[in-house]
């Protein structure tokens, strides 16, 4: 196993368990997927990892070096013991590795019934494709391995490949507190679903009772569904992309909700204007912020939101709204939101929460913590 010196200034952070090191904090690198440990000027081991080619020149798996085949046997069925312990009833889908939350930076794998989707987000991993797809075939619920593509730095390229088990069909169908959503995994967002708002929509489901409902950058229909199935009066669900919509009208069918008691729009949410008192007003929006420069403009972009959507909200009711913007903090978030929804009506924080419990955060590792929910109530 090679070494490598780092500088004085990253020692700390790798001895509080940080996951990467940079391309300026090392003195040398090895190729993509070699096993490496990180030693101080006096030749002392502070950690190991594996080589990396990008940015992040070392994922850090720990401080005790050891085989990388143990290693990955170790920690996905540790992440699979925890999962278990707390997936909800009449739930099939949930993040079975969240990269170095579960030790394992660079990895993601989301699972939906028996089929697993993989996506590596680090080129130190291409090199232990067959052990990691090895270690999770051993995992009983597991009877297909799909790998997919779409990481510019790793693979560049669309689609994906299944690496174990029969052919991934176009879509599957899955459960999430006994309701049932269309995944299409080969094209869809992320890994199909949001997996990280389970949580947050059985919430707005609960409040959805006898109120009319509106969903802004609804995808395919996520909230909307736990609303209609709550026995929400009427949803409005609205995304510019048509097949999202279509989709979500699909969804709707399949749980047994006529998709034309309610209201489906493919256009600009930004724009949306509700035709009717809202009751409880759901806006989430994409990540508005792709680096440095669009910081301040993403502050901006979710303050206007706010304040578009505060307009629309009267006195007694909901605005419930969230941020994948890993960019920003949770305090620089809520100031723009705070901002947005102030000068109209008098408002409470009623809710305040980040990522779900399948989406664990490394302890040190606030580059992680991306996901903030918020609701908010409008006392005047």
């Amino acid at each position: 196993m090679h070494k490598i010196q780092v500088t004085n200034n990253i020692i700390s952070k790798l001895k509080n368990g940080y996951p990467w090191v940079f391309r300026n904090d090392l003195d040398h690198s090895y190729g993509n997927g070699e096993m490496i440990t990180l030693v101080d000027s006096n030749n002392r081991i502070i950690a190991f990892g594996l080589c990396d080619s990008g940015d992040i020149s070392v994922r850090v798996l720990g401080k005790n070096p050891t085989q990388i085949q143990h290693l990955l046997h170790e920690r996905i069925t540790q992440a699979h013991h925890f999962r278990t312990r707390f997936l909800p009833e009449r739930t099939n889908c949930y993040r079975l590795i969240n990269g170095e939350g579960d030790g394992l930076s660079g990895i993601i794998v989301d699972v939906y019934d028996d089929t697993a989707i993989l996506r590596i987000y680090s080129k130190a991993w291409l090199p232990h494709m067959d052990t990691i797809v090895d270690t999770l075939r051993d995992l009983d619920s597991l009877h297909r391995i799909f790998q997919k593509f779409g990481v510019r730095n790793v693979d560049g390229q669309k689609g994906g490949i299944t690496l174990w088990g029969p052919e991934l069909p176009k879509t599957l169908i899955v459960e999430e507190h006994g309701i049932k959503f269309i995944v299409r995994p080969k094209k869809g967002q992320k890994t199909g679903l949001f997996l990280d708002q389970r949580t947050h929509r059985k919430m707005i489901g609960e409040l959805s009772k006898d109120k009319i409902v509106s969903n802004l950058f609804s995808y395919n229909g996520g909230f909307s569904i736990y609303a209609a199935m709550n026995g929400a009066k009427r949803v409005y669900s609205v995304d510019i992309a048509p097949k999202a919509i279509e989709d979500a009208k699909d969804i709707f069918r399949l749980n047994g909700i006529n998709p034309d008691h309610h209201v489906f729009e493919a256009t600009d949410a930004f724009q949306w204007q509700a035709p009717e008192g809202i009751e409880v007003f759901v806006c989430d929006p994409p990540s508005l912020s792709k680096g440095k420069r669009s910081d301040s403009n993403a502050q901006q972009a979710y303050q206007n939101l706010a304040q578009s959507c505060a307009k629309q909200i009267q006195k007694g009711n909901i605005l419930a709204t969230a941020s994948c913007t890993a960019r920003l903090s949770s305090k620089a978030w809520e100031q723009s939101i705070v901002r947005g929804v102030e000068r109209h009506g008098e408002w409470s924080w009623a809710w305040r929460s980040y990522e779900p419990i399948d989406h664990p955060i490394l302890l040190h590792h606030t580059e992680a913590r991306y996901l903030k929910f918020a609701l908010l109530y409008r006392r005047k």
